[in-house]
């Protein structure tokens, strides 16, 4: 998950919430990924740094919110999801 897809969700939530609710994000990314330039020759070392990932493993945790009701979090989540590259699901806590 790229840094650049962690902020598109977080601003989609946070605007969601405005002051009703509390947002905590469960994933950072603190993994760098380098890219060499266009039309470079192999060789001659690594890339530059391009991002910073966050590593997302199967059942992780990624949003946790409190303070709002669960379908408005669920609408939130719905909105979130189109912008994330793999599947997700909402999950409750009873």
């Amino acid at each position: 998950l790229k840094n650049t897809q962690l902020e598109t969700a977080r601003v989609i939530l946070s605007r969601r919430l405005r002051r009703g609710g509390k947002l905590w994000i469960r994933a950072f990314p603190d993994k760098p990924f380098t890219k060499k330039p266009a039309e470079s020759r192999m060789g001659k070392g690594k890339g530059e740094v391009e991002g910073w990932v966050a590593v997302i493993k199967r059942g992780q945790i990624l949003f946790e919110l409190g303070g709002i009701p669960e379908d408005y979090a669920r609408e939130s989540f719905r909105l979130v999801a189109y912008k994330l590259p793999f599947k997700t699901i909402f999950v409750t806590r009873r």
